[in-house]
């Protein structure tokens, strides 16, 4: 099922291009598009897309309902669809690489299409996958999120080599909207004021986010919370300064030991944790992932609540017309008050 928030504009979804498109935005130039559809490639992107284009675009995800973005493979002719759309917001990562592929597809073969990376700009402000996160480290970004105050640890990445997990992050989330802005709107001059309008009102409110998450960790009774899952937010521990432990590691597929899941359990007594973090997308059918009720069964935890990475929704969530940011305030903010002690 793909996720659309409006039917198609009326007249067709095919684009018309008066100049050359590309992925970077300096390729972009003075081109303008006459696209009225387009896709992102996992539902955070989507959301956001879909909100800075307003009704100028209908934006698609075509990663259905209950899916995260990861792992995930087209089925069908995706990057002919994509193509007739006219517009492709993606991330450049390899742990995305279907729409990498895609994006290369589009841009050695389709110059009438835009394509937009929302990572373009970021790269020394990208944390790899092996970074240590202080937690006692939070950053204090107090001249806006332009100048760049979130350097992490400073240094280029190899795009290879990233954590792309920088969405969760609401700081680092502004740039990425403006850069999608800023991409329509180089592609769509006809647009472009609605693109810069409705992303101005759009990061207003994940400044927002920034401030509640400070206060929120400011205020915490511990540093430390234990998720029973994939560590997919290592941006938010650098950003705010808290741990994040898990038996699990940084991939999906991983599956802990049973001595790491024993140093988990004692973790939680010693700490004095009364509620394990988990997965949603890993409860389908059953309240808790097995791993949680293992960490409760066999530790003084009485409780479990979910934290989701957003790189995609629940059909409950999606119906109910959640995107992001409500996610981000309905779910995480909660679940983190919660395991932290921050009531």
């Amino acid at each position: 099922m793909k996720l659309t928030r409006r039917a198609l504009v009326t007249g067709g979804t095919g684009a018309v291009a008066t100049g050359a498109l590309a992925g970077c935005l300096d390729d972009v130039g003075s081109a303008n598009a006459a696209f009225d559809s387009g896709y992102a490639a996992f539902f955070t992107l989507w959301d956001w897309a879909d909100r800075v284009s307003g009704d100028a675009v209908d934006f698609r995800n075509p990663i259905g309902t209950g899916q995260a973005g990861h792992g995930w493979s087209p089925s069908g002719d995706l990057t002919r669809d994509i193509a007739d759309a006219g517009v492709f917001v993606y991330f450049d990562t390899p742990e995305f690489s279907w729409a990498q592929d895609i994006a290369a597809t589009l841009e050695a073969d389709y110059d009438t299409v835009t394509v937009i990376d929302g990572l373009d700009g970021l790269d020394d402000r990208l944390l790899g996958w092996d970074h240590e996160v202080d937690a006692g480290n939070q950053h204090d970004d107090t001249d806006g999120h332009h100048h760049g105050a979130d350097d992490h640890d400073g240094h280029d990445h190899d795009r290879s080599s990233i954590d792309p997990h920088a969405w969760l992050d609401p700081v680092l989330a502004q740039d990425i909207v403006d850069t999608i802005a800023d991409g329509l709107a180089a592609a769509d001059s006809d647009n472009a004021e609605t693109y810069e309008t409705n992303a101005d009102e759009y990061t207003s409110g994940l400044e927002s986010l920034d401030r509640t998450l400070r206060e929120l960790f400011e205020t915490a009774e511990r540093r430390l919370a234990v998720l029973a899952g994939h560590d997919s937010f290592t941006y938010l521990q650098e950003r705010y300064g808290f741990e994040l432990h898990t038996p699990v590691g940084v991939s999906p597929q991983e599956n802990p030991s049973a001595e790491e899941i024993s140093e988990t359990i004692d973790l939680v007594d010693s700490n004095g944790i009364e509620t394990i973090l988990y997965d949603p997308f890993e409860a389908p059918t059953s309240q808790y992932p097995p791993l949680v009720d293992t960490i409760l069964e066999g530790s003084n935890a009485t409780d479990a609540m979910p934290l989701t990475h957003l790189s995609g929704t629940l059909a409950k969530w999606h119906e109910q017309g959640w995107g992001y940011r409500t996610q981000m305030e309905e779910i995480n903010v909660p679940a983190f008050r919660e395991a932290l002690g921050a009531q």
